[in-house]
């Protein structure tokens, strides 16, 4: 997956919306409910790396990981930077980014993931 289908596939998800921030932070950040799900660098010299929120087993196991490394200031709350999108395998890209989504979803009140559902049941 390269750049924008990632940014494609971020907006996918019901109730998610996108918010662009210039500097000093320079950042394209994806919301559901107002919580962050995942969010890439928009400047140099650190340019469309992307990331994104792990569970605390993913994220040893992704940190190890040639090209992925802990996200800065993010990564006591278990975030990666993923530092080139296109060499990870999109079907794990894609399973790391529901999770994440699902994990902010989890986390807002059961009245807010009722009108998410409602939102993408709806026509």
């Amino acid at each position: 997956m390269d750049v924008a289908a990632v940014k494609e596939y971020c907006s996918c998800y019901p109730g998610t919306s996108s918010k662009l921030f210039g500097p000093p932070s320079n950042i394209l950040v994806y919301y559901v409910g107002g919580r962050k799900f995942a969010y890439f660098k928009t400047s140099e010299p650190e340019q469309w790396r992307f990331s994104i929120c792990t569970s605390p087993e993913r994220f040893l196991e992704l940190t190890d990981v040639p090209g992925i490394k802990p996200a800065r200031y993010m990564a006591k709350f278990r975030w990666v930077t993923i530092v080139d999108v296109e060499t990870v395998p999109a079907e794990y890209l894609q399973e790391l980014i529901t999770w994440s989504y699902a994990k902010a979803l989890s986390s807002l009140s059961k009245r807010q993931q009722a009108a998410i559902a409602l939102e993408q049941s709806q026509p």
